[in-house]
């Protein structure tokens, strides 16, 4: 990859976020990732066996065909925006990063639930977490409730903003794409049931592409939680209960932020994380928000500082 690319990729993931900052979602019927989930369930309408080797094959091949329209169409519009100018270029290619990722969507979400718990509506809440998890939370406390937000608000700054950016950064738009069809396809087959040698394939997939971006979040919570002052409460708490989930990924950003709002994070049944801290509330949810914003603004300061830099490094070198 050249000093320009790399410049370019940077500033484009800018204002990619200046665009979700201000715009928030495209609407269903024009988003990439509605498409993708469209093309995911035609697909997984054709699953007529139980038996695990032919789900298992199914499933690889759903994985393969998604994953491929995906980055091929991404790869083509990658070709038509490399023949345009580079302001052009870049305001186009940020328009179509922009449906890979999504911080506006995901706070407001979070939001919505922490509203709901401090005006004493918990079946509301419980209605509004829908938009964040899949669990059911139809017995669920107001401590859940908000724990689940928050649970679901630190490993969607892995799976809906550091990992995509990361995948872009490394190998542009069809990268992107491909990391957004895999978790798209983790999330819609990638779970126990009837089907469940069918999402095998996407969840490993899933889990690979993690490795590394789960991993980085986690650092960066830590890192934002500085500002708290429990930076090292979440380093403390991050390496002694990663290990807790059945995810070798969810758990690292989870245990992060557990750590840097010093609550207890459960799931019944499943995990514990922070079992040392206190039920978490409302409050925490605005408090995991704001970490999960800052996270995201500081990133973005430093990619336009890191993309600049290497635009005017070319240039002096072009002069010299």
């Amino acid at each position: 990859m050249t000093s320009l690319v790399r410049s370019e990729r940077l500033l484009t993931l800018v204002v990619a976020q200046v665009i979700d900052h201000v715009l928030g979602e495209p609407p269903p019927a024009v988003h990439p990732v509605v498409w993708i989930g469209a093309l995911a369930a035609t697909m997984e309408r054709g699953v007529r066996f139980t038996d695990p080797t032919p789900q298992v094959a199914y499933g690889a091949a759903l994985v393969g065909v998604v994953v491929a329209t995906a980055s091929v169409t991404a790869a083509l519009a990658e070709v038509v925006l490399g023949r345009l100018p580079p302001g052009l270029r870049i305001l186009l290619r940020a328009v179509l990063l922009k449906p890979t990722f999504a911080v506006r969507e995901l706070v407001q979400a979070a939001e919505r639930v922490q509203v709901l718990i401090q005006t004493g509506d918990i079946d509301g809440a419980r209605a509004a977490l829908r938009d964040l998890v899949s669990r059911d939370a139809t017995s669920l406390d107001a401590g859940l409730v908000s724990a689940a937000a928050i649970e679901s608000l630190a490993e969607n700054a892995n799976d809906s903003i550091v990992a995509p950016w990361l995948a872009f950064v490394v190998a542009g738009l069809p990268s992107a794409y491909a990391y957004r069809a895999v978790n798209t396809l983790d999330a819609m087959v990638g779970y126990h049931g009837r089907y469940e040698y069918l999402g095998k394939p996407a969840a490993r997939c899933d889990d690979l592409l993690n490795l590394v971006p789960a991993r980085l979040t986690a650092v960066l919570l830590i890192a934002s939680a500085a500002r708290e002052g429990t930076a090292q409460t979440a380093w403390r708490t991050t390496r002694r209960d990663h290990t807790a989930t059945a995810s070798p990924n969810a758990g690292w950003p989870m245990a992060a932020m557990a750590g840097a709002l010093q609550v207890r994070l459960e799931k019944i049944d499943h995990y514990v994380l922070g079992r040392d801290f206190r039920p978490p509330g409302a409050a925490d949810i605005a408090t995991a928000s704001h970490l999960i914003s800052r996270l995201a603004t500081v990133a973005a300061w430093g990619l336009a500082l890191a993309g600049l830099c290497g635009i005017r490094a070319l240039r002096q070198q072009g002069d010299a």
